[in-house]
């Protein structure tokens, strides 16, 4: 917070223009701004120079990951519109994941999973080392993924999937009578004349595995058939529940230790298609959190965009407190 409030205070770094794409060996005004961009938050990069070479192109990579996006080199408009985020809005964005850790524990649980749900990412952690790390895909814009903590106290192998209302009649219904037969086709129940079910099987929603632990927002962690979107940088897709590219492997993970479900177990549990569930023998935290700033293991910042407009609102908030607790002092 320190360095970027430095930045901004003496002046902060100048935006990038747009224009054509660089290429190996270019020269100019243009490469040299961006040179000075990039040196502004990575150590690395030669501050003198006007050609576009490799480093230029590797330092470009590195912002790249650091902004979650797709590390191509190329400097596209997303990469622009990130390096073009000022160092005052960055101290914003800093500030607003600060109080978002004053939230949490002191001591968090030593094994413990956590979901970026602005990066979208799981990772499950024994004390401060990940253990397994995996995409995922969290709420897009209007079905956030809510920010909680709660207990993972099973799995549930070949899970149903009760459709919540509003995607059955926002959804669901409308395909049904757009395509008489929708609903068979893809194993779905009319149960009391109203509320739909998914039969568990590879066409659910829910895939074959079902992480559930409680909460007030009817989200869990689950499997989808549905793969593609784990090859995107943006993964913000789901209605808020969260979708995981490796269930299985998380499911073997939490399990693992349990004689009653060892991972040949599980993957015969799998291929029968009976709906069960498996109990943790130990029960495990699980944390969904919302960075758009974070250090990495070497102290670098990493930042991601704020999907859900949650960081600006809260950085007026602790502004305005801060405001009051000044004047208060005087």
């Amino acid at each position: 917070l320190q360095n970027y409030r430095s930045i901004a205070s003496a002046g902060g770094w100048a935006p990038l223009a747009s224009g054509p794409d660089f290429t190996i060996g270019a020269t100019g005004p243009r490469v040299i701004a961006l040179r000075k961009r990039l040196a502004a938050e990575d150590k690395d990069v030669a501050t003198s120079g006007d050609r576009f070479d490799a480093p230029l192109v590797e330092a470009v990579r590195r912002a790249q990951r650091r902004y979650g996006l797709n590390p191509s080199g190329i400097v596209s408009t997303q990469t622009l519109a990130a390096l073009n985020v000022s160092a005052g809005d960055r101290v914003r964005q800093i500030m607003a994941n600060m109080e978002r850790w004053r939230w949490l524990p002191q001591d968090l649980p030593r094994d413990r999973i956590q979901v970026n749900i602005a990066a979208a990412v799981l990772t499950v952690f024994d004390g401060d080392t990940p253990v397994q790390s995996m995409r995922a895909v969290t709420g897009r814009p209007g079905d956030e993924t809510p920010m909680l903590s709660s207990t993972i106290h099973s799995i549930v192998i070949n899970p149903p999937w009760n459709v919540p209302t509003s995607i059955a009649t926002k959804e669901l219904w409308p395909k049904e009578k757009a395509n008489p037969g929708y609903f068979k086709r893809n194993g779905i129940k009319v149960i009391d004349g109203t509320r739909l079910q998914q039969q568990a099987g590879d066409q659910s929603a829910l895939g074959r595995f079902k992480f559930d632990f409680a909460n007030n927002y009817s989200v869990y962690l689950h499997d989808t058939p549905s793969r593609a979107k784990f090859a995107s940088f943006s993964r913000l897709a789901s209605h808020g529940c969260v979708r995981l590219e490796k269930p299985a492997e998380l499911a073997d993970l939490l399990l693992k230790g349990d004689p009653s479900w060892t991972p040949e177990m599980v993957d015969a549990a799998v291929a029968k298609g009976d709906t069960v569930r498996a109990r943790l023998t130990k029960p495990v935290s699980v944390y969904l959190l919302y960075w758009t700033a974070f250090a990495s293991g070497n102290g670098q910042m990493n930042f991601r965009a704020d999907p859900y407009n949650w960081d600006g609102t809260l950085a007026s908030k602790i502004e305005a407190r801060t405001a009051r607790q000044t004047i208060a002092a005087r």
